[in-house]
Formats: structure tokens, C-alpha cells, sequence
């Protein structure tokens, strides 16, 4: 392919010349890339400048690779009056009030929103999990109760403004009726994925909506993941490639990253596996009037 460039576009070999078309011996040139000349344009885009990173094509005027070679696209050269085209705009199926706001901690969450252009806060909960999920247990409740019990902990444990929608969510993996905790070494990663190993399990997945302290919706969604069984060895090296980024994930995986390699075949949203059911969430939204119908 050859390169194309815009009407108007100068070729000068010095500051002096520049702008008079004066061009200079032919070159053969490995192309490099290399950032514009910022002391001359200091908003320029990267595509409006080019500086000795050029390549010989038969078709195109002789190039020069002299010192102060450079292109000139006046179209692009002009100086922006700031920066709010980079700044992520108001989404139009959202309504500009009332906030919302997420009670998490969770970069897969915040992700997930994100990605769906949810304009949200994000607070984190503290909230002592262990003794809820003990309560729970002692009570009685299944998973997927003990989830939402988590979830409007968290929703509720966070400063929310007045009238703000509030999200909660949690998480809870069972395996043949044992409950799984997120691992808090390594070593204790490595444990779980060989009780999980070979073996179909199953992630409650809990959201709340909530606002003024009240429980507006919930929903648990149960997507069953179904482990391969992987050898040893490739256990070695996956625990090597993911490191502690898995301590924070209930399975000891993420979906979006090496863990893929874990399954043979899943069933169920990945969004609800990656700790938010995001299609019924929006869903509820549009009930309440927080997204467009």
C-alpha cells in the first residue's frame, strides 16, 4: 500500500524553507516512529507531523531525511481550545439525575458499567463479610440468599447523596454444597482450583438497587462454570502468569484473562461472572426511569 496525504501538505528540508515545497535527494528510509515536535506543536496530533520516520515510495515526490525534515498538515496543526473532546461526555440514554452510585470496590465491576457508558460514583463497603456469611450459614440461608444479605450490606454501609441510586453487589461460588472464600496466598489459590478441578460450580451472583435506604430490586443469577481437568504443570504456570491479581477474584479467575483458560464450557452471562448481572441491572434501570425505555 502507498500513502496518501492530505491537499496542502508541504515537504521543506529546514524551519526556513518550510511551508515552499523544496525538496531534496531521494532516500531509502526504515520507517521508525517517532513522537511530533512538540516545542513547535504542542497540540498537534501525532498524525499532523512527521519527523525522519519515512519510507521510499516509487509513486511519491523525492523525501528528504535531512535533521529538520518534518511534514505539514495546516489542517491538523491547530491548536485545540482545550481538551473536552477527551473528557467522556454525558451518555443521552441516561438521565442527568438522580446519580448513582456503585458500592464497590471491584475494578470488574466499574469496568462493566463503564463499558454499558453508566455514568456512576464508586464507594467502597466495608462491611465484615465473613461474619454476615457466618449469620447466614448458622440461619440456615442458601447461597444465593446470603449473597443479596452481602449486597445490601454493602449498599447500605456507604455514604450515598439524597435520593442517589445505590448499587450493591457480591459474589458467592459453591462446589458440591461447600462455599468458597477469595484466597488469601497463593498457596491457598492453588488449593481451590484442585477441589474446583474437573468439577461444574456454580457463582451467585447478587445486585441490589437501592435508594433512601430502600430496597427497590434485587436479583441472583447462578451461571454454572464447568472446569477442565488441567495438569499440573499448566496449574504451575498459570498461577505463575496471574500472580495475586486472582486473590481478589472468588474463583481464583478472570474471565478476561488468563482464567479462560480454566474451562471447558460455561453457562451463563459473563458479566454475572465477573460479580455484576449487568443485563437485569439495566433493565431494572429502565424501570425506574434512570435509562430511556
Amino acid at each position: 500500500m502507498y500513502p496518501t496525504f492530505p491537499t496542502g501538505c508541504t515537504v521543506s528540508d529546514s524551519k526556513d524553507s518550510r511551508g515552499r515545497g523544496e525538496l531534496s535527494r531521494l532516500y531509502r528510509h526504515k520507517p521508525v516512529y517517532n513522537p511530533p515536535r512538540m516545542d513547535l506543536y504542542p497540540l498537534s496530533p501525532v498524525l499532523g507531523t512527521a519527523q525522519n520516520c519515512l519510507e521510499y515510495y516509487p509513486h511519491v515526490p523525492q523525501y528528504s531525511c535531512r535533521r529538520n525534515f518534518i511534514f505539514h498538515f495546516p489542517s491538523t496543526e491547530r491548536a485545540m481550545p482545550d481538551d473536552s473532546n477527551l473528557v467522556l461526555k454525558p451518555v443521552p440514554l441516561q438521565a442527568e439525575s438522580p446519580p448513582i452510585v456503585l458500592a464497590s470496590r471491584s475494578s470488574a465491576r466499574r469496568m462493566l458499567l463503564e463499558s454499558a457508558w453508566i455514568r456512576a460514583d464508586y464507594r467502597a463497603a466495608d462491611v465484615d463479610e465473613h461474619a454476615i456469611r457466618a449469620t447466614c450459614r448458622a440461619q440456615g440461608h442458601d447461597a444465593g440468599h446470603t449473597a443479596l444479605e452481602l449486597a445490601v450490606a454493602k449498599a447500605r454501609h456507604i455514604a450515598a447523596p439524597p435520593g442517589a441510586y445505590v448499587i450493591g453487589a457480591d459474589q458467592i461460588l459453591t462446589c458440591n454444597d461447600t462455599w468458597f472464600d477469595k484466597p488469601e496466598t497463593l498457596k491457598e489459590a492453588r488449593s481451590h482450583l484442585r477441589q474446583l478441578r474437573g468439577r461444574p460450580h456454580t457463582l451467585h451472583t447478587a445486585v441490589v438497587l437501592m435508594r433512601d435506604g430502600a430496597t427497590l430490586w434485587r436479583h441472583v443469577a447462578c451461571p454454572v462454570l464447568h472446569m477442565r481437568a488441567f495438569s499440573d504443570s499448566f496449574l504451575d504456570r498459570y498461577l505463575q502468569v496471574e500472580g495475586d491479581a486472582i486473590l481478589s477474584c472468588v474463583g481464583c479467575y478472570r474471565l478476561e484473562g488468563a482464567g479462560i483458560h480454566l474451562f471447558s464450557r460455561i453457562d451463563g452471562e459473563q458479566a454475572a461472572i465477573m460479580g455484576l448481572p449487568l443485563l437485569a441491572l439495566l433493565e431494572a434501570l429502565r424501570a425506574q426511569g434512570i435509562l430511556l425505555q
